[in-house]
Order: structure tokens, then C-alpha cells, then sequence
């Protein structure tokens, strides 16, 4: 642990109702970065966009998946190295600081167990009806998909109206991922702080699939 924060974890849900995200240039970087894209990556809620193979996947229900269990070792392994990217923009500052978010109610993690093996997950920042999506990790194919497939089923139940992923990526287009001018995102973002959102955390994953369904836009 660092003595003192960089800064305070107050300053970063600031940053974040002002549209700017914290990032650190790499993984052994001690320092972070604020950043507002000229072009934002937002995936829409309503209705959600769920690929058809993922989507019958989820229905057969062949992980389980928790809520806020695990949160530090979900951001833990989402900074990890891996074979196929050398390096990460979660260094152990920015760990420490959304570790003390989430103590404060402001991070939360969607986490996949494999009979009580963690193997994929994603966390963010909840703000308003906002879920600012940070990053998200595999460890066996589809668990990171399927993760996002029951937070947006959340989102969507909970009255959410924007999903922020900041930036736009191959991963994410079969989501329905797009991107607007960052002029754009700021509307969308004072609109949505305005109200209030609940991911239903009492309801049961198979409720929230059955909602789901009844919602969704299948996508191919």
C-alpha cells in the first residue's frame, strides 16, 4: 500500500460526473492519468444487444455468478499480464483506489465462478443511472461475456440509461457498442445523473435472465 493516495477517491467520482476517467500508461507506473476521449464507446441498454450464441449460453446457466464477492480479485486480475498483452493500465495505484471505492459503495464487481474458482469477471463505478464499465477479465472462453450479459440484464431491469465503456473495441460492437462525439456523451451524462438506478441485487439471476429475454434485441 502507497502512504497517502495520489489522490483522494472523492477527486475520481468528481472526475467521473465531469465525463474524465482515470488510467495509468502502464502497470508498474506509479502515477495516473485523466482522460475524456473526443470519440466515447457507449454500449445501449435499451434494448440490450446480446449475440445469439451467447445469449443460449446464458440460458443454460453453466457458471454462477456473484455480485461484489470478489471485487479485489476481479481488478486484480484484470490488471494481470498475460500471453497476449504485455503490459496493463491498471497499476497498483489505481487498484488501491477503486479497492476503497468499492468500500464506499461506488465500485462493484460482476464476478463468474467455476465451482468456486473465480475465472471471469469485470468491475466499474456506479454514479446516478450511469455504470461506467472499466475493465474485464477471461480466464476460460465466454465467462467475461457472460458477466456483461447479466450486469446489462441488471442495468436494464434497475432503470440505467447509460453504460459507459470509454472506448470503442472489436470486443464490444457485437454488444452494440458505438461511439458518439464527446459533445454527445456529456448530454447523456447530465441527463442520467439526475436520477437514480438499482441493480435489484435482491432478485435472483434466473429473474433477471427472464427479464432479459423479454427485453432484449438478439442480435446475430
Amino acid at each position: 500500500m502507497t502512504d497517502q493516495f495520489i489522490y483522494a477517491p472523492e477527486t475520481v467520482i468528481k472526475a467521473y460526473s465531469l465525463g474524465v476517467f482515470p488510467m495509468a500508461l502502464a502497470r508498474d507506473d506509479s502515477e495516473i492519468h485523466f482522460f475524456e476521449p473526443d470519440m466515447r464507446g457507449i454500449i445501449p441498454i435499451l434494448p440490450p444487444h446480446i449475440p445469439r450464441r451467447l445469449l443460449r449460453l446464458v440460458k443454460q446457466r453453466p457458471y454462477e455468478v456473484r455480485y461484489n464477492t470478489a471485487f479485489h480479485d476481479v481488478i486484480t486480475q484484470c490488471a494481470e499480464i498475460t500471453a497476449t498483452r504485455d503490459d496493463s493500465w491498471i497499476n497498483q495505484t489505481i487498484i488501491e483506489l477503486y479497492t476503497a471505492l468499492h468500500a464506499m459503495g461506488f465500485a462493484h464487481s460482476v464476478e463468474v465462478f467455476e465451482r468456486d474458482k473465480l475465472i471471469g469477471g469485470l468491475y466499474g463505478i456506479k454514479l446516478g443511472r450511469i455504470f461506467f464499465g472499466e475493465s474485464m477479465f477471461s480466464r476460460v472462453p465466454n465467462a467475461s461475456k457472460i458477466a456483461l450479459t447479466h450486469l446489462m440484464a441488471r442495468l436494464h431491469h434497475g432503470d440505467f440509461t447509460l453504460l459507459d465503456a470509454q472506448f470503442g473495441n472489436d470486443h464490444l460492437t457485437q454488444f452494440g457498442l458505438i461511439e458518439i462525439p464527446k459533445a454527445d456523451f456529456q448530454e447523456k451524462l447530465e441527463e442520467a445523473k439526475k436520477g437514480r438506478a438499482d441493480f435489484h441485487f435482491e432478485k435472483t439471476e434466473g429473474d433477471m435472465i427472464n427479464h432479459l429475454l423479454q427485453a432484449i434485441k438478439v442480435t446475430s
